[in-house]
């Protein structure tokens, strides 16, 4: 990729200085959960969004389960946030076994409830193995679903981009010409899979915009503190895990607060470096878990907007 000179005076301060000493704090950053099954998991997704609301995201965004299994949980999740905090909430909305009617009630149901952000996304089959059929009368990709969406509300609209690679895209160039649609049907931004290698990010940003791309790609950052479950995910949206991760956990079974430690530690570094390389927007897959996304921007200079109650309750 081709650096400003700033970029470049950023990427030797990186090497020459301690790494995060005196950062500006300039990064803006988001957080997505997923939404909650019982008291006890709720009661922790609630302590994570008091925990990292002060850091002032620009939103927050909860998951919908593989064919739409978790809609009435996504919902009521977003419409607490929109309605007891002032913290930005998205949606994630798929065309998994759903009409257009049925989407479309879904949709009005999120602008009632003061939802102006919805992240779209084509979404997995309901079945581990199976491919994706599009309903019927539903929609066959996520463009549509932007496209169609638009025509219901203003919303801003985020969909998801893979540095490297859908699993089910034939080649780098038209995985990129796929994100492409995506954003001339209306999309905002994009907002990656996880990935480990800063490397990975950049290419691909340099893909994107030999293809025309312009709008944000934010970088999609998982802390790893479970190796197997991490592995998992990874199958699931094309990310590679490095043999060096694997090693670096290895005999930490039976020390989560070691894991805890390595696991912001790795994160943080691959998250400096994409600083250094210009990128100032971060997205936290955080698990419902606060402390390593708390961790990591704190160390990109992000600091408490307000030193008062986390949350703000709305008027």
């Amino acid at each position: 990729m081709t650096f400003t000179l700033t970029q470049l005076e950023e990427a030797r301060r990186a090497l020459d200085a301690p790494l995060y000493a005196d950062l500006a704090g300039d990064a803006e950053v988001s957080f997505e959960f997923f939404p909650p099954k019982t008291a006890k998991m709720e009661e922790t997704l609630w302590s994570a969004v008091e925990t990292l609301a002060p850091l002032a995201p620009r939103f927050v965004s909860v998951t919908y389960g593989a064919g739409g299994s978790t809609r009435e949980r996504t919902h009521a999740t977003v419409a607490r946030i929109a309605a007891e905090t002032n913290v930005p909430a998205a949606a994630h909305l798929t065309c998994v076994e759903a009409s257009k009617g049925e989407i479309a009630e879904v949709a009005d149901a999120y602008w009632q409830a003061g939802v102006r952000h919805i992240v779209a996304l084509r979404g997995d089959p309901p079945r581990e193995g199976e491919r994706f059929q599009p309903h019927a009368d539903g929609y066959r990709s996520a463009a549509e679903l932007v496209e169609g969406l638009l025509k219901l509300h203003p919303f801003e609209i985020s969909v998801a981009a893979y540095p490297e690679m859908h699993p089910e895209a034939d080649c780098a160039d038209t995985d990129v010409l796929n994100l492409k649609r995506k954003l001339d049907a209306g999309a905002a931004q994009a907002i990656t899979q996880f990935f480990f290698s800063p490397d990975a990010y950049f290419r691909f940003r340099d893909r994107a915009a030999a293809a025309g791309i312009t709008a944000d790609i934010v970088p999609g950052i998982l802390p790893v503190s479970n190796v197997a479950q991490t592995r998992k995910f990874a199958g699931m949206c094309g990310a590679a895990i490095p043999p060096w991760m694997d090693r670096l956990f290895e005999g930490l079974d039976d020390h989560p607060a070691t894991r805890q430690l390595v696991a912001a530690t790795v994160a943080a570094e691959m998250c400096r470096k994409l600083y250094a390389g210009g990128v100032r927007q971060f997205h936290f897959y955080t698990l419902n878990r606060a402390e390593l996304a708390y961790a990591i921007c704190h160390l990109l200079g992000k600091r408490p907007v307000r030193a008062a109650a986390p949350l703000e309750v709305a008027a």
